[in-house]
C-alpha cells in the first residue's frame, strides 16, 4: 500500500485483514527506518552482517506499538529463506512468514513511504501489486496537526503530501495496470462495499461483506488502543470524514497548501478553494521561518502528547538508539 500517511490507510489495512486471504499487519516502517542506519552494517554480503540486520528488524517490528499477533518471527529461518543479503529481501521474508503463520495466500505491507523505494522493490519482488490509496491533502495536513507522528507546519506537510503523490503517479506509469490499483479515501468511505469488492477482484481474493464489520476485530481494539489517532478504528466506515480542513486550518494554511500542491490536488480531482494570489506565503524568507516553526510545533506536541501514546513508541526508540551507539 502507498501514499501518504493519514490517508484512511489503516482503516483499509484492517478491512483487508478480514479476509483470511490476505494478511495486513500494523506497519513497522521496515525500509524507510534501516535504509539510512544500512552503513552502520557494512557489507552485507558478509553473512555475520546479514545476521546482524535479520536480528535488529525482528526486535523492531516485535517492539511495533501495534503488535502482530499470532506471529512468530524466526529469525535463523528467515536467514535462510534470504535468496540474496538486502534489506528489500529481509522485508518480504518477513511478510512471507506472517502470511505463512496466518495461513494466508497474500501478505499487504501498508509502510506509505514505500513508494520511495519502488526501484529496489521492482527488482526484488517480480509480480508485486500496489495500492495507492490517496485522500484530499488539505484532510491529510490538519490529520497531521493533530497527530503523534509526521510534521506539524502546513509547509512540510504540503511538500511531503506533494512528493509522495507525484512518486505514485510516476509508478503508475511504469507498471501494468494489472499491478497497480488507484482509489480515493473519499471513494471508500462512501462506497465502502463497491470499493472494497473491486479492490479484492484486482487482489484476485474473495469479497466478504464481513470485511466492513472490521471495527468489532481484535486487530482494529489492538490498533485503537496502541494511540489516541487510531481510536475510529473502532467505529463503522465514517462516510462524512471529509473536509475536515476548513474547521482545523486557517486561510493562509490553505493557501500554502495550495500553492505548493495545486497542480497535484487538480490532477487528483480535488478543486482548490483560493486563488493562489497571496505568493508571499511560499517566499525562501517565509520557507525558513516555517521549518523553525516546524520543530518548535513538533517538540511542543510530542511534550504535551498523550502519555500512552509515547511510552508505546519508547522501545521501538531504545531499539534504534542501541543500533547507532554500537
Amino acid at each position: 500500500m502507498i501514499g501518504t500517511q493519514r490517508s484512511g490507510s489503516n482503516l483499509l489495512r484492517v478491512i483487508l485483514d478480514q479476509s483470511a486471504d490476505i494478511v495486513s499487519p500494523h506497519p513497522a516502517h521496515v525500509l524507510v527506518t534501516f535504509y539510512p542506519l544500512l552503513h552502520l552494517y557494512e557489507d552485507l554480503d558478509d553473512p555475520a552482517n546479514y545476521r546482524r540486520l535479520v536480528s535488529d528488524v525482528v526486535d523492531y517490528i516485535e517492539a511495533n506499538p501495534v503488535p502482530w499477533s499470532n506471529v512468530v518471527l524466526d529469525k535463523h529461518e528467515l536467514f535462510d529463506r534470504s535468496l540474496v543479503y538486502n534489506l528489500v529481501e529481509l522485508n518480504r521474508v518477513v511478510y512471507e512468514q506472517v502470511a505463512a503463520s496466518a495461513d494466508a495466500r497474500y501478505w499487504c505491507c501498508k509502510s506509505m513511504t514505500n513508494v520511495h523505494f519502488s526501484r529496489d522493490l521492482e527488482a526484488g519482488n517480480p509480480g508485486l501489486k500496489y495500492i495507492y490509496l490517496y485522500r484530499d491533502g488539505r484532510d491529510v495536513a490538519a490529520s497531521f496537526k493533530k497527530a503523534i507522528v509526521g510534521e506539524k507546519h502546513i509547509y512540510p506537510i504540503a511538500q511531503q503530501w506533494t512528493r509522495d503523490q507525484e512518486a505514485c503517479l510516476d509508478l503508475a506509469q511504469k507498471v501494468p495496470e494489472s499491478r497497480f490499483h488507484t482509489l480515493s479515501y473519499e471513494e471508500l468511505i462512501t462506497r465502502p462495499e463497491a470499493t472494497v469488492n473491486k479492490l479484492c477482484n484486482f487482489l484476485n481474493i474473495p469479497y466478504r461483506p464481513a470485511m466492513l464489520d472490521f471495527y468489532t476485530s481484535k486487530e482494529a481494539a489492538a490498533t485503537a488502543e496502541a494511540g489516541a489517532m487510531w481510536s475510529n478504528l473502532q467505529k463503522p466506515v465514517m462516510a462524512d470524514n471529509t473536509g475536515k480542513f476548513r474547521n482545523v486550518l486557517n486561510d493562509n494554511e490553505i493557501e500554502i497548501f495550495e500553492l505548493i500542491a495545486g497542480n497535484v490536488m487538480k490532477q487528483l480531482g480535488y478543486p482548490l478553494v483560493t486563488d493562489l494570489r497571496n505568493t508571499g506565503l511560499v517566499a525562501e524568507h517565509a520557507i525558513q521561518e516555517y521549518h523553525i516553526e516546524n520543530e518548535q510545533l513538533k517538540r511542543a506536541f510530542y511534550k504535551n502528547a498523550d502519555a500512552n501514546d509515547v511510552q508505546k513508541r519508547m522501545p521501538q526508540l531504545a531499539i534504534l538508539n542501541r543500533i547507532k551507539s554500537r
